[in-house]
């Protein structure tokens, strides 16, 4: 396992931040974050690792290579350290397999479009923002906030996620695509409106985003340096969200 450690954590770089900011948004805007919030973040990254893997392991499994196998013991173990974070959760806290079975169809289709080799389609994007901006609400929750309280930030999140997966797309597999581009922008515009009616301190951070969205395709950016842009956004959205509610 030494030897081969790193296939062991997903190569999604770009999902990390998508699981992390609303989670720990959740967690702060909740008047009593605890000990609760590090299993319950335990069991969501290795739950998505373990998804990964098991999607990855379909995936060419359908295909007949034999490289499948090496996603089948990372995907066993590490939905097991899954299951041993999330279980004294779950009976101390019911509702969430209410929570998990919101999740579930989003990932079903998350894994019909990583058995049909289309990670990358536009659509399996916008999936798999919704239930990871979803978990603002869960760790909110768990944490003791009224969900009447918390629609707010998810909904903000869920408009920033969104707006990265035609915009990283232009950036680099679309970028001569005028007609994402297009999209793209007209994305960030919407955004802009709404986030500034959820509340005027997400109309900067908003702003910057659609300026992004609208001068930086064609720039020939390297992905190292998109990569660098978007972790400063989702930071940068992190703090005003914690600011603005």
């Amino acid at each position: 396992m030494a030897a081969d450690g790193y296939r062991w954590i997903p190569d999604q770089h770009g999902a990390w931040a998508m699981l992390a900011v609303p989670f720990l948004a959740g967690t702060f805007l909740a008047p009593h974050p605890g000990p609760e919030h590090v299993l319950l973040l335990a069991a969501w990254l290795l739950g998505y690792a373990a998804v990964f893997h098991a999607q990855q392991w379909l995936r060419l499994r359908a295909r007949g290579l034999r490289s499948a196998a090496r996603h089948g013991r990372p995907a066993v173990v590490l939905g097991a350290a899954a299951a041993t974070a999330g279980l004294p959760l779950v009976l101390l806290n019911p509702w969430l397999l209410i929570a998990g079975a919101a999740a579930a169809p989003f990932v079903a289709v998350n894994t019909r479009y990583a058995v049909r080799g289309r990670e990358r389609a536009l659509v399996n994007g916008l999936v798999a923002v919704v239930p990871a901006c979803g978990m603002l609400l869960v760790a909110a929750r768990l944490g003791g906030a009224d969900p009447a309280a918390t629609w707010r930030p998810a909904l903000a999140c869920l408009l920033y996620f969104a707006g990265t997966v035609p915009y990283v797309k232009t950036m680099i597999r679309e970028r001569r695509s005028p007609a994402h581009r297009c999209g793209s922008v007209a994305h960030h515009a919407v955004a802009l409106a709404v986030a500034s009616a959820l509340s005027p301190c997400l109309a900067p951070l908003f702003t910057i985003c659609l300026v992004r969205a609208a001068a930086l395709p064609g720039r020939g950016l390297r992905p190292p340096v998109v990569g660098a842009v978007e972790l400063a956004l989702s930071a940068a959205l992190l703090t005003t969200l914690l600011t603005a509610f």
